[in-house]
């Protein structure tokens, strides 16, 4: 059970900057005098991705947290002009390691979420990451280390090809074109809630649709995937980097995880040579409600070494 919240926590509004040439939006959660939070959320997700509730949460233990659209989601720069892969190209290059060019990179995503940090005269944050933005929450560590005071890496990998890698199926069903409708879309959302669950818990489905509803109202581009997709698949291993970051470390990862196998998650985290492991009994490749409790704590104690 997560720890009943009792602290009036501020939150501000929704707010446009520009930062590495492009518009970010973003948002923040408690007292800005606290040690910085920075949230990157993975493939095709906005930044309310990260619920309210878990912001909140860490906010309580406190942090300043700060959560905000990639490039190519929710209310952040659209890269419209840029030319999109092509599905033999992604499937090329997951299944064949062929090399292409993707429109935009993991690094260039990472230099975003380093300029957010400029914006906001933040020197020093701790960076929490998941999927994909345990990819980009990686790279901020290898190449911006000054930047960084904790690395949380959830349900990610370092890249590695050597690693395993989804199901065909699971593959083709990612770079299938999404339901343009509203309905079409929570459905659809649905089915990747059942199909990424796990079984400890159980998809709460009005839930779901809940916030799967929010989500289109918000800001519905699902075009912007598949070039996020072209820059994951195109993105070099960074097992060998990896060595090389020392800030404190947190690896969670569930081990029923379809979509990027424990495997991914132990990898990194042999990598990381400050590093803890947190593994979440069966659950999938999300952030089940009932982990928090565990997933909070665990955060908080890596991120606390810095401040001891």
């Amino acid at each position: 059970m997560q720890p009943e919240l009792t602290q009036t926590i501020a939150k501000s509004p929704e707010t446009m900057v520009r930062a590495n040439g492009i518009n970010i939006c973003y948002d923040t959660f408690g007292d800005p005098t606290h040690p910085p939070m920075l949230m990157i959320h993975g493939l095709g997700m906005q930044m309310i991705g990260w619920d309210d509730d878990l912001c909140t949460m860490l906010a309580e233990r406190g942090f300043w947290v700060i959560r905000f659209d990639n490039r190519d989601v929710g209310k952040s720069s659209y890269f419209e002009e840029a030319r999109m892969p092509t599905t033999m190209q992604l499937l090329g290059k997951q299944l064949f390691n062929r090399d292409y060019t993707p429109p935009y990179t993991l690094d260039d995503m990472a230099a975003d979420a380093v300029g957010l940090m400029d914006v906001l005269n933040i020197d020093q944050a701790h960076i929490v990451g998941a999927s994909m933005g345990g990819m980009i929450a990686q790279l901020v560590a290898i190449h911006y280390p000054e930047r960084v005071l904790s690395l949380t890496s959830w349900m990610s990998s370092s890249g590695e090809r050597d690693l395993p890698q989804p199901s065909l199926s699971i593959l083709l069903k990612l770079i299938k074109p999404a339901p343009q409708d509203r309905a079409g879309a929570i459905e659809e959302s649905v089915y990747w809630a059942h199909l990424l669950q796990g079984s400890r818990y159980p998809v709460d489905e009005i839930r779901e649709r809940e916030r799967s509803g929010e989500r289109y109202d918000r800001a519905f581009y699902p075009i912007g995937v598949g070039r996020q997709l072209a820059a994951v698949g195109a993105a070099w291993g960074r097992r060998e980097a990896l060595k090389r970051v020392t800030v404190p470390a947190l690896v969670i990862h569930g081990d029923e995880d379809p979509l990027v196998p424990l495997s991914h998650g132990l990898d990194v985290e042999f990598a990381l040579p400050n590093s803890r492991l947190l593994i979440l009994p069966g659950v999938g490749h999300v952030g089940p409600r009932e982990t928090w409790d565990d997933v909070v704590s665990a955060i908080v104690a890596m991120a606390q070494q810095v401040h001891s």
